[in-house]
């Protein structure tokens, strides 16, 4: 994360954020709640660092050659076509800045089209077309060619810094390159896709997604095949936290019964799933036999819009995957999450909230909480 002006908080309330693991708090109530938080938020964490805008497939339709998105709150074009690597550009004409696409809008066609005065580029952003200008001898098209930035396609998904000012992908990354590398998501196939809108802000799901000391009361089904207290949280470089818990021995996945119809994944622990955050908007959940991304975009201070997608080893001769033996897992522990996430936020609301103490067990909370205030401070 690159040095940004401080967020609308003021050092006083962040410090308690900042002390060490065991006197730490929670953020606070305004880093959940206030509208002018978000969209400092949206600049500086999600325009200003590496953002998940999904998977390469599921990015546009078929023949696609441009889609037009919103990362944090600056409009980016992505040029996707072929099988050649995905291009990104700041979604601004270089003649009055008029949208070349509507956020959400696709093309199918070879060129950049401006709909204002016709300015057109080719696909790699280049000025082809700028009506009128031919005969005026000090304009040089060669200077107004769309605004490239940065992007970054990494075991399937793409990433794209709106800012152009955030660190290389490989320093954002850091060491989860070397968790997620054993999975090979980039060649595991889409089984399901789930669309929930949670009534919380998208550091309460994410604090949530870390922490197992809930899981007791509100899991059952989860703590039927994983115990609870078991495994550890990592401490490496990169913008990531995460973690890893056991399965019990009778469990071969997270799944209703144990059971796990699907095939295994070569190469990786059959007996361990990992729980990783890549800031701001990634988490994954690496299974034995199958790879769970929750992508998050805020909507609100308090509404989180989050897509859960599931992916599996591919089957030969064209079989058919059954993924709900792991979407019917899911579905039930993410429909109690979003529950629990939902009522956290109202508290939040709250006069009477103050930051309370991060458990034993709450290490990775504290490790994103940490990270998120010193992002508040302006510091990376």
């Amino acid at each position: 994360m690159t040095a940004s002006p401080p967020a609308p908080l003021s050092p006083e309330a962040l410090r308690p954020a900042l002390l060490p693991f065991g006197e730490g708090t929670m953020l606070p109530s305004q880093a959940y709640t206030s509208a002018e938080v978000l969209a400092w938020e949206r600049r500086h964490f999600f325009a200003g660092t590496w953002t998940c805008l999904g998977r390469r497939d599921a990015l546009a339709p078929l023949g696609s050659t441009q889609v037009a998105t919103t990362v944090g709150d600056i409009g980016v074009l992505l040029s996707v076509a072929g099988a050649g690597p995905v291009e990104a550009f700041a979604n601004t004409c270089r003649h009055r800045g008029h949208e070349l696409l509507g956020a959400g809008e696709t093309s199918t066609k070879q060129a950049v089209v401006c709909p204002y005065h016709a300015w057109s580029y080719d696909l790699s952003g280049r000025l082809i077309t700028a009506p009128g200008f031919r005969e005026v001898a000090s304009f040089d098209p060669e200077t107004h060619g769309l605004v490239p930035l940065p992007v970054q396609e990494w075991h399937g998904w793409v990433f794209v810094n709106a800012m152009g000012t955030a660190p290389a992908f490989a320093e954002h990354v850091g060491a989860l390159e070397d968790l997620v590398a054993p999975y090979e998501p980039e060649t595991l196939v889409l089984g399901a896709t789930h669309q929930y809108v949670v009534a919380a802000n998208w550091k309460v799901v994410t604090e949530n997604y870390h922490e197992c000391y809930h899981c007791p009361l509100i899991h059952p089904e989860l703590c039927q095949v994983s115990p609870p207290t078991s495994g550890s949280n990592f401490d490496l470089p990169g913008m990531w936290v995460g973690g890893s818990m056991d399965l019990r021995d009778e469990a071969e996945t997270m799944s209703l019964d144990g059971r796990s119809p699907g095939r295994p994944l070569l190469g990786v622990d059959p007996r361990v799933v990992l729980y990783l955050g890549l800031f701001p908007n990634l988490l994954l959940s690496l299974h034995p036999d199958y790879v769970m991304a929750h992508r998050m975009t805020p909507l609100a201070p308090d509404r989180t819009q989050v897509e859960c997608a599931w992916y599996f080893p591919p089957v030969a001769d064209g079989a058919s995957i059954d993924p709900s033996y792991a979407v019917e897992f899911w579905d039930t522990t993410n429909r109690q999450d979003w529950g629990a996430c939902e009522s956290v936020q109202r508290g939040l609301s709250s006069p009477h909230f103050r930051p309370g103490p991060l458990a034993p067990n709450e290490d990775a909370v504290h490790q994103f909480v940490t990270m998120v205030a010193r992002g508040y401070e302006g510091r990376g």
